[in-house]
């Protein structure tokens, strides 16, 4: 089948990518020659190919208004003096050994209230990123923790859209969903919780973060004025306004900091918005980054990818493929056949949406009840995107806070949640089948 070796030879590049190069962005390309010269194979005009690519990319139009947020935002906080005033007064009650449990709780925290993965990443994920590194711990400890918390909040807030837009596909009531989330999480968030506490005690960290904080004293104001913009995204979120606005509010509010207390000219700081933030002091070169040239390789590995939605649809690849592995899931338990689905869907798309959409299409009518299979795609689509490195819910949270993408396999709560409820669903079965017999 051509399909079959099409998709074959894309996961052996993306897989010599990873390897070689550490990036997925030249699989990425490699990929869109190939799916588009699979389309002309099977009689599409080179014309309606690449409308089918932009079309996908069309679909994904508002993510990259954020993203152009997200760069704008992690260097307004930088230049305003946001960052130097949260991690001041958090790390004199942050311990370093405790920094990674810390971080994955904060995120999980700040996500839960605002219902955004990206948003969470982009702001308190930065905070914890930062606080880190001053702290000598492991960018891919940190990484991870900041990646499971912020969509510990997207799976079971109730601001969140995927919350919203799985409710929808399963026709059940919100509220109601979010406790069987909450509750089928939980087990694997304290297990999870329990490791980054553990981790924390088996690398070298700095014994106090006191020479930070003086060199944060020493290059900026430190007013407590400089947090507002931190309050003002937070707040705007949790009052359910858009986090595009919500966003947009709080660079304004850095920026009016970065002019007012950090003595910044107008030219600095739009240059710096762009750019990147960089510190006059040498001593607070940790604080350097952000800017939304720091999310262009983000921009094309998102082009990339939701090009392939495009091709997808207009050329039906997946439509065998998808048909033939729920066939072959049938033998497994109903959650099995979803998180098989769940997984390939993850592998193609760029998003974390498409998954969602694609698993219940093919798995909806294995499992009937709307609630459990609520459950089941919140414990398997819902979390397993972030897991992939070429998939927008992984390489934008890692590309806001500076994480590599080896910092996924930290990412405890996500790799346990879908394994825990595989337990949960095989037992619940066994359980309901049991008077029976």
């Amino acid at each position: 089948m051509i399909e079959a070796a099409v998709l074959g030879v894309f996961g052996l590049v993306l897989i010599l990518s990873l390897s070689c190069t550490g990036s997925v962005l030249p699989a990425l390309l490699f990929g869109f020659f190939l799916f588009s010269g699979y389309s002309l194979r099977t009689r599409h005009t080179a014309r309606d190919t690449l409308a089918m690519a932009l079309s996908g990319v069309s679909s994904v139009r508002t993510l990259l208004v954020i993203f152009v947020l997200i760069g704008a935002i992690t260097a307004a906080w930088r230049a305003g003096g946001t960052l130097a005033v949260l991690i001041y007064y958090a790390s004199a009650l942050c311990s370093p050994r405790w920094m990674v449990l810390a971080s994955f709780l904060l995120t999980a925290a700040v996500s839960f209230l605002t219902g955004t993965s990206f948003g969470t990443a982009a702001t308190m994920g930065v905070v914890c990123a930062v606080m880190g590194e001053s702290m000598g711990v492991p960018a891919v400890y940190t990484g991870g923790a900041v990646l499971a918390g912020a969509f510990f909040g997207d799976r079971c807030s109730p601001m969140s859209s995927t919350c919203l837009l799985v409710a929808t596909l399963t026709r059940t009531e919100l509220y109601g969903n979010l406790a069987v989330l909450l509750r089928t999480g939980l087990v694997p968030f304290l297990v999870s919780a329990g490791a980054y506490a553990l981790v924390g005690f088996t690398f070298p960290v700095h014994p106090d973060a006191s020479g930070v904080r003086q060199m944060l004293a020493a290059s900026f104001s430190l007013s407590p004025l400089t947090a507002l913009p931190a309050g003002a995204v937070i707040l705007l979120a949790a009052l359910r306004v858009s986090i595009q606005k919500a966003m947009g509010a709080s660079i304004l509010t850095g920026a009016a900091c970065a002019l007012l207390f950090e003595g910044m000219t107008p030219a600095a700081l739009l240059s710096a918005i762009v750019f990147g933030y960089e510190p006059a002091s040498s001593g607070a070169a940790l604080l350097a980054g952000g800017g939304i040239l720091s999310m262009a390789e983000v921009f094309a590995i998102v082009c990339l990818s939701a090009s392939y939605a495009g091709l997808f649809a207009g050329t039906g690849l997946l439509s065998g493929f998808h048909a033939a592995l729920v066939r072959a899931s049938r033998t497994l338990h109903p959650y099995g056949a979803v998180l098989v689905t769940a997984i390939t869907t993850s592998l193609v798309a760029c998003n974390q949406a498409l998954p969602l959409v694609l698993t219940h299409q093919l798995c909806r009518d294995l499992v009937p009840d709307g609630r459990r299979m609520m459950s089941y795609l919140q414990n398997t689509a819902g979390v397993i995107p972030p897991l992939v490195p070429w998939s927008i819910s992984a390489a934008v949270p890692l590309a806001s806070i500076g994480a590599p993408l080896s910092a996924i396999p930290a990412a405890w709560y996500l790799w346990l949640l879908p394994l825990w409820n595989y337990v949960l669903a095989v037992r619940e079965d066994r359980r309901t089948a049991g008077p029976a017999k």
